[in-house]
């Protein structure tokens, strides 16, 4: 064995700033979409059913995209796909602005959430091939970026709309949008198309015929996994603040720490998770995590204040902070599937908690109230847990 194969990658390599880019420019529109819907709202007239219909067009494009550009990435390899759909994704913002009317708006929204979606599936599988080739753990750090740009996206976003405009705004953001892109474009690790994968003993195999229904069952259950750590986040973004107000007497501002406090606490642990997985393992770190997620559900459930609901609120983001991460490096390296295929049907899935499941669970509250509802979400992560052992495919990028 040479000298040079003893000597770590380094921590920030260029492979990883580029994808970690990459992340950070996705959440940076995300969050620069959400402070122009008043404005967006009022420019088209559009009532609370209204935008939520065009809301739902930014959903149903990123569904749409997701399995497209999995079963693309096993062609054209993950570099190619997240660099031509991240270009694609730059002007859309700035589309979304100009829309003159509902149809033209719709569309342009299922165009942003489909470049949105695509790019997701991309990122994450080009982020699997880094944490091969560097032989330690990145995926969480990755999701923090994103979380990052998301919060930056919407701060800037607040505070140029209000000096500039909605159009001059847009036109700025695409550019930022650009300039990461840019950066990250000659940094890109670059990987082969995944016509053959590692097989259960590690021989290649032929990949099979990619499309949704030719995932196993296996890919499929860690898909159901990231549905059910990921609809608790839609649970607390759209409903958490009315629980503090309705159900514990919060006022205005308190109300706004329900997600505010998740969202934090999510983004400084997908920090450290990744320091955290390579030291005590992808099944460990998971059942912590999941059991930690649990605590903080539960106490929010249960509080009398909405102090006690806050901090509960608080754990959960330390919780779910990293089960997500490793289900999508899990997927990445599940055996016999192309990478691409096994994180399209993952966060075809998990997202469509995020999307959906908020929408089942206001008309549940309705009849239980939201303590309830937050007392449930526990008992569905029981199933993660049983299956966490598919976790153990994360780290076989260590191998």
């Amino acid at each position: 064995m040479s000298t040079s194969s003893l000597v770590a990658p380094p921590m920030l390599s260029p492979q990883r700033l580029a994808v970690s880019l990459m992340f950070l420019a996705n959440g940076f529109v995300v969050g620069s979409w959400a402070p122009k819907i008043p404005e967006f709202a009022a420019r088209l007239q559009l009532d609370e059913s209204e935008l939520g219909l065009m809301i739902m067009c930014f959903g149903i494009g990123s569904l749409c995209a997701m399995p497209a550009v999995g079963a693309m990435i096993s062609r054209e390899g993950s570099r190619r796909l997240m660099l031509l759909v991240a270009s694609a994704t730059v002007p859309c913002l700035l589309l979304v602005t100009l829309a003159p009317s509902i149809w033209t708006a719709a569309l342009a929204l299922f165009l942003m959430g489909g470049m949105i979606g695509g790019m997701d599936v991309a990122m994450n599988a080009n982020a699997v091939e880094v944490e091969k080739r560097q032989g330690r753990a990145i995926m969480s750090s990755c999701h923090g970026f994103w979380s990052l740009g998301g919060v930056a996206g919407a701060a800037l976003g607040g505070v140029l709309i209000e000096l500039y405009g909605v159009q001059l705004h847009a036109v700025i953001a695409c550019l930022l949008t650009a300039a990461a892109l840019a950066i990250a474009w000659p940094r890109a690790l670059a990987d082969p198309p995944h016509r053959e994968v590692p097989g259960t003993e590690g021989s290649l195999v032929t990949a099979p015929r990619p499309g949704l229904f030719a995932a196993g069952a296996t890919v499929w259950l860690t898909g159901i996994i990231c549905l059910i750590v990921m609809t608790p986040e839609g649970a607390i973004l759209d409903w958490g603040a009315l629980y503090l107000r309705q159900e514990l007497g919060a006022d205005p501002a308190l109300s706004g720490l329900a997600f505010g406090a998740f969202s934090a606490a999510m983004a400084l642990m997908r920090f450290l998770g990744d320091l955290v997985r390579d030291r005590f393992g992808a099944v460990r770190t998971f059942r912590v995590s999941a059991v930690l997620a649990m605590i903080g559900l539960t106490m929010a459930g249960l509080a009398q204040t909405p102090q006690m609901a806050i901090l509960g609120f608080a754990i959960a983001g330390l919780g779910f902070a990293n089960t997500v991460p490793i289900a999508f490096s899990a997927a990445g390296n599940l055996p016999g599937l192309p990478q691409g295929l096994a994180i399209s049907v993952v966060t075809f899935m998990g997202y469509s908690g995020i999307l959906f499941a908020p929408s089942v669970i206001g008309f549940i509250a309705e009849h239980t109230g939201f303590a309830a509802i937050y007392l449930a979400l526990p008992v569905f992560v029981i199933m993660p847990l049983v299956f966490s052992g598919l976790m153990r495919h994360a780290d076989r990028q260590k191998a």
